[in-house]
């Protein structure tokens, strides 16, 4: 994508934010995205993935439809972002105010527009624009760095796989498919002519999270959290739950648009948010109520926990060796891989570790890097 197009992009969601649309800097990534796939010079094309993208209610619609056709048409005339005002407001951003009605232009929205400006340049950056960020421990990162690393984790692929179902579908299979070759002879007078054939149904492999809450993951939760958001916005089937001493389920609260939003309602919802922790029963709960419904279709389980255990190292042993047998693959991540003179010697891991498939550190965003690769590798 040009850098002309790209800033004109960013223009546009100024310009929104200007309006009155909120537009998220996170959405801002997915549509640059989604326009590489999209016929450029056909405006309806460009418009729709724009609406898609942008706009979050039915009141939004009108006035992003004027915005755009302003935008549209003042671009294709050459005028691109055009000179600045001393006050720092594009040229082209104050042609198309005109067109909008004056009270679509609020000047709180407008401060708030230009203060979180350098939040969407960030957006823009590569991972190798990170520097030193990208190996600097979680426990250690300001709200200036989460807010990095979140978009910088947006940019991440995650593949766990593909399965092949029970289901047959026409295609290029094995298999004949007697059903419509029959159908079709009715067309001949009951001459089969063509062969058709069949072949599995194959569907994205799900993935299914189990995140430790307690007191000694504290300095790792939000960030990871952060994580989890991102696999569940960019991933349909996501299954997330956190675990102290009890099992939550906040699937539904990480499919909030906002990642702060989401982080807020996922606090309130978690009782036992940094107290003990007692895994195989938190895990032994897991498959009590939730592993008919979550474990189907193979899922790849990602299990984030430091390993601190107050519960019974049997009982761990035996639900891991459980969790293990009813998914595709089962990989812990323990963000204290990789910190001075750790090793896995709790009671705890000691019994489960041998019923893990991985066992991976999850302490820095290279180490989520490398799990992206493991993951896209098993497919």
């Amino acid at each position: 994508m040009s850098s002309r197009l790209l800033d004109n992009l960013l223009l546009f969601g100024r310009l929104l934010r200007r309006a009155g649309v909120d537009v998220h800097p996170g959405r801002v990534l997915d549509l640059v995205e989604a326009l590489g796939h999209v016929d450029l010079s056909a405006r309806d094309d460009v418009y729709h993935t724009c609406r898609t993208l942008l706009v979050h209610r039915q009141d939004q619609i009108a006035l992003f439809d004027r915005a755009f056709a302003a935008f549209w048409r003042i671009h294709t005339e050459g005028t691109a972002a055009g000179p600045k005002r001393r006050d720092g407001v594009s040229a082209s951003i104050v042609e198309i105010e005109q067109v909008l009605a004056p009270g679509d232009i609020a000047e709180s929205d407008s401060d708030a527009a230009e203060e979180s400006e350098p939040a969407v340049e960030v957006g823009i950056k590569t991972w190798s624009d990170l520097g030193g960020l990208r190996d600097k421990d979680f426990a250690a990162f300001s709200a200036d760095e989460i807010a990095r690393a979140r978009i910088a984790l947006a940019r991440l692929v995650w593949n766990p796989g593909v399965r092949r179902t029970r289901r047959w579908v026409p295609g290029r299979g094995p298999r004949l498919d007697l059903r419509r070759a029959l159908a079709d002879s009715v067309r001949t007078g009951g001459d089969i002519v063509t062969l058709r054939r069949r072949m599995r149904r194959i569907r994205p492999r799900p993935l299914v999270l189990l995140c430790d809450v307690s007191g000694s993951m504290d300095r790792y939760c939000r960030m990871l959290l952060h994580f989890a958001h991102t696999l569940a916005s960019r991933r349909r089937r996501v299954e997330a739950f956190l675990f102290s001493t009890g099992l939550t389920r906040i699937t539904r609260l990480l499919r909030m648009p906002r990642p702060d939003d989401a982080l807020a309602a996922v606090s309130r919802s978690v009782p036992d948010w940094s107290g003990g922790t007692r895994i195989g029963a938190a895990v032994k709960d897991f498959h009590q109520r939730w592993s008919r419904r979550v474990l189907t279709g193979g899922p790849v389980v990602l299990l984030i926990s430091d390993g601190w255990d107050r519960g019974d190292p049997g009982e761990l042993r035996d639900q891991i060796a459980r969790l293990q047998r009813s998914c595709h693959r089962l990989v812990w991540l323990n963000p204290l891989i990789g910190t001075d003179g750790y090793a896995p010697l709790t009671r705890g891991l000691q019994a489960a570790l041998p019923y893990v498939d991985d066992f991976l550190p999850a302490r820095t965003l290279n180490n989520l890097a490398d799990l992206a690769t493991h993951l896209n590798a098993l497919a």
